[in-house]
C-alpha cells in the first residue's frame, strides 16, 4: 500500500476527462532516431508520455516555431537594409546642410520614416522575445 500512495503523490497523473469526444482527431508523426530520443527525453523530464508532451507543446500559445523565428529574422534584415538607406539619406542631407547653410524643408519626411523603422524594430524584437 505505501507504494500506491507514493505513486499517487509523485507519479504521473492521468489527465482529467474531457466533456468533448476524444476520437475526433488522430495524428501520426514519424521521427528519425535522434528526434525520437529527444522527444522521449523531454517527455521524461516533463513526466508525461510522448503523445501527451506533443499535445501540450503543440497547444502551448507561447511556443515559437522555427518558421516564425525565420520570419522575424527576415523582417530584421529588411529593416536593416532600409535603415542603411535612411542613413545614406541623412548623410546626404547633412552634406547639403553644411554646403548650403540651410536644412531642406522636405527632411521632415525622413524623420517620419525613421519613426516607422523604429516601430518595426520594436515590434520585431517583441515577437522574438515572445511578448
Amino acid at each position: 500500500m505505501p507504494e500506491e500512495n507514493e505513486r499517487q503523490l509523485f507519479g504521473r497523473r492521468r489527465r482529467a476527462n474531457s466533456d468533448s469526444p476524444r476520437d475526433v482527431g488522430r495524428h501520426v508523426v514519424r521521427t528519425n532516431a535522434e528526434e525520437e530520443a529527444q522527444l522521449q527525453a523531454r517527455a521524461v523530464v516533463a513526466q508525461v508520455t510522448v503523445p501527451r508532451f506533443l499535445v501540450e507543446a503543440g497547444l502551448n500559445a507561447h511556443v515559437e516555431t522555427s518558421t516564425e523565428r525565420k520570419q522575424a529574422i527576415a523582417e530584421l534584415f529588411a529593416v536593416s537594409r532600409t535603415l542603411a538607406n535612411v542613413a545614406n539619406n541623412v548623410n546626404q542631407l547633412a552634406r547639403f546642410a553644411n554646403t548650403e547653410g540651410q536644412f531642406p524643408a522636405d527632411a521632415e519626411a525622413l524623420v517620419g520614416e525613421c519613426r516607422q523603422l523604429v516601430g518595426r524594430i520594436d515590434e520585431t524584437i517583441r515577437q522574438l522575445a515572445g511578448s
